[in-house]
């Protein structure tokens, strides 16, 4: 749902081995849950498996790849330059190697011998023309943000490319083991034309599963491709079918039955039928993602830092969090969850110590309120039956924002209408708020943050600092993790003062698997790493 970006829990998610005892967290509602990391290694191969998605994925082209479905499917079909694995490291993908040899450049060394699903071998052209496209205009990259530094991606060796910057970009390498750093065919991209990555004209990429078929409104089939290069990963399962179920209780009964296997992301109202399972277990795993209000419009009345002060200071984030997420929450202290700092764990729990305690005042924001003239003033935030949390988050801040003086107008979206809210600034036109379930795709905090600077694609509200972009542009030129965390930790303070978004609780990444499966990995990483090339028999 970039809504979406379900986290990690105040602490850093020790997360347990497999085998070993996972870990225990405490919530709001004092309901322990256990993080585990891994589910068991499978022991054999599987004919069809059936997984359930909330929502059908507006595309599959990899420049739009920017939420819970679509990812979920091509981490599966495409691969990128590097790969995010289960723990949130950063390793070699179809580039075997990646250097820095001064801080104006990267160059990656292609694989050799991955070949794309139709047989064609990878070159260093298909990297050239797939970095290009989040590049160009026209075609409205959702990951443009990641390329703001680039001068020029070129081909400079007959296996090797080379980006050039503007400016040190340290977050870039890390970006390319997102769906930025995704590579498809040129040749197929070109052929595919404006059909790329729709039901009729589908992709061609190189990762352990190929894309059989897409019946609209229904499912997303995946088939084993025999020729995938990365021996390790090579699936157990032959077919994969994608489900589209978009009521939660649908979802959750069809689990329950046995009618869909697994599934990632699942509606916290249906936790307790699902801990209770016989055929299967609900899994909680580290995720990098905090459950946020983001203020899409700082032209109206939450323009006034006052006015978004009040409304943080009225929400009752212990209730919401127990209610909304089933007690398997923690409130949080800033939009970015501590899971997100993979690259400085320790550091990052000294820095969050330091952040203020969002506590909740009413008399103090109906003087905020009062003081920036805004009392009667309308907010208007969107809503929908996508997921329960939404419903429920919305109608608290609309009690809240009451509760001081605030007019707060509940709009309905459908869906797919939700989703398009975090990619389409058209759809956001006539909303002030939404609510967010926000995930990083890498291990550096700086890659939420630098969401907030002036002109990034995510930056919904348009908020704008110079002091902000400064420390963006610093910690971007700071090769060392800790210095940059520093750096980061600075920027955070900012967005915690000003609340360009209004943080609330963190929950961890939840699935369910049926108990004649095991093998898939529990974490967020799953919206990038190959998470059903590990899917098989559990006996």
């Amino acid at each position: 749902m970039r809504t979406s970006r379900y986290a990690a829990a105040m602490m850093l998610f020790a997360v347990a081995a497999c085998g070993a005892t996972p870990q225990t967290g405490k919530t709001s509602g004092d309901a322990a849950f256990e993080i585990t990391k891994d589910t068991a290694p499978a022991k054999g191969p599987v004919d069809t498996v059936t997984w359930s998605l909330y929502a059908e994925p507006q595309s599959l082209d990899y420049v739009f790849a920017f939420d819970y479905p679509p990812n979920t499917v091509l981490a599966n079909v495409c691969e990128q330059l590097m790969r995010v694995t289960p723990d949130f490291k950063l390793e070699p993908g179809l580039a075997s190697a990646a250097e820095s040899p001064d801080p104006k450049r990267w160059v990656y060394t292609i694989r050799p011998g991955v070949r794309f699903h139709d047989g064609s071998e990878l070159t260093a052209d298909d990297v050239v023309a797939s970095l290009r496209r989040h590049m160009d205009p026209k075609v409205g990259s959702y990951w443009v943000t990641a390329f703001q530094n680039v001068k020029s991606i070129e081909k400079s060796g007959p296996m090797e490319v080379t980006v050039h910057l503007t400016k040190p970009d340290q977050l870039f390498n890390s970006e390319m083991g997102t769906s930025a750093g995704t590579i498809e065919s040129a040749a197929f991209m070109t052929k595919a034309g404006a059909g790329y990555g729709t039901p009729d004209g589908g992709v061609n990429c190189t990762g352990p599963f190929t894309l059989q078929s897409w019946e609209k409104g229904q499912s997303i089939t995946l088939k084993k491709f025999d020729g995938y290069w990365d021996t390790t990963l090579t699936p157990k399962v032959t077919t994969l079918k994608n489900v589209f179920i978009q009521d939660p209780t649908a979802r959750v009964n069809t689990l329950l039955s046995g009618e869909v296997d697994g599934g990632y992301l699942l509606p916290a109202t249906g936790f307790a039928k699902l801990r209770g399972a016989t055929n299967g277990k609900l899994f909680f795993g580290p995720s990098t993602t905090a459950v946020s209000l983001i203020p899409t419009n700082l032209k109206g009345t939450l323009g006034d830092v006052k006015v978004r002060q009040a409304l943080s200071m009225a929400f009752d984030r212990e209730g919401v969090a127990k209610a909304a997420s089933a007690g398997v929450a923690a409130t949080a202290k800033a939009p970015a969850a501590i899971g997100a700092w993979g690259t400085a764990p320790e550091a990052a729990k000294e820095y969050y110590a330091k952040l203020p305690a969002l506590t909740r005042d009413l008399e103090g924001a109906k003087k905020l309120v009062q003081e920036a003239g805004a009392t009667g003033k309308k907010i208007v935030m969107a809503t929908s039956t996508m997921s329960p949390e939404i419903s429920v988050i919305a109608n608290a801040v609309q009690a809240a924002g009451q509760s001081i003086g605030l007019q707060v107008e509940l709009k309905a979206v459908a869906p797919d209408a939700y989703t398009a809210l975090f990619g389409d600034p058209t759809a956001r036109e006539g909303i002030d708020l939404v609510m967010t379930i926000w995930y990083d795709s890498t291990p550096d905090p700086l890659e939420f943050y630098s969401v907030l600077k002036t002109g990034a694609f995510p930056n919904y509200g348009g908020y704008s600092n110079p002091e902000y972009d400064k420390l963006i542009d610093e910690a971007g030129a700071q090769a060392d993790p800790a210095a940059r965390a520093a750096t980061v930790a600075k920027l955070q303070e900012i967005a915690v003062r000003e609340l360009v978004w209004i943080p609330l609780y963190e929950v961890p990444h939840s699935m369910f698997l049926n108990k004649r499966l095991t093998g898939a990995p529990t974490s967020i990483a799953q919206l990038q790493y190959p998470w059903a090339a590990r899917l098989g028999s559990a006996g």
